[in-house]
């Protein structure tokens, strides 16, 4: 069974990249919804939702290619064996800024027990994301993802439904959680220590 915790917030949607993007998802997917009515309201209410996914009610491994900003190619094959964190956002997204400095210390705390971190920009060029992650101070890469590719890819496993979200794959590279909306620093570390402690 999954289990589910709810808190209030309000997060920013990229209604221009998030049209394409989704126009494959399902018609309960909120974020779909209001992308194909074209109403251009560029926002999504999300129901703050936390997800963890027991291993026997887990999908296949993810799958999907993309590329840094700098260029270097990312593939899902790249991280058989490790616990990933997959975090989507956009320079703009308010959430996205609340959540980046415990995004980073998360990072710093993990990433030596062999965590990967990867953020998903679904909306900047490259001058602006990498000015964001300055001014946060984020160590951690992004994929370059305006053309909604690696979120497309994703929504077969577990629709993100609004920015930010964050993903936690386990070592077989299947989704084990997800994060709908801002995501509290104790909920993630607790999905991330869960994930690292399973027997795989």
């Amino acid at each position: 069974m999954s289990t589910q915790f709810s808190r209030r917030s309000l997060l920013a949607a990229s209604g221009a990249a998030l049209a394409l993007a989704l126009s494959a998802c399902t018609a309960k997917d909120p974020l779909a919804q209001q992308a194909n009515a074209g109403d251009n309201k560029n926002y999504i209410a999300g129901d703050g939702s936390v997800t963890e996914y027991a291993a026997a009610e887990r999908k296949d491994a993810v799958s999907f290619a993309g590329a840094l900003f700098d260029g270097t190619a990312v593939d899902a094959k790249s991280l058989a064996g490790k616990v990933t964190v997959l975090n989507f956002w956009y320079a703009a997204c308010a959430p996205c800024r609340v959540e980046a400095p415990d995004l980073q210390a998360l990072y710093e705390e993990f990433e030596p027990q062999g965590v990967a971190f990867y953020g998903v920009n679904i909306r900047d060029e490259a001058a602006t994301a990498e000015a964001f992650e300055r001014n946060f101070k984020l160590s951690y890469p992004s994929l370059a993802d305006k053309d909604g590719g690696v979120l497309l890819a994703l929504t077969k496993y577990v629709p993100p439904a609004a920015v930010p979200t964050t993903l936690v794959l386990d070592k077989k590279g299947r989704v084990s959680a997800r994060i709908l909306g801002l995501a509290d620093k104790g909920t993630l570390k607790s999905l991330i220590a869960s994930a690292l402690a399973e027997n795989q």
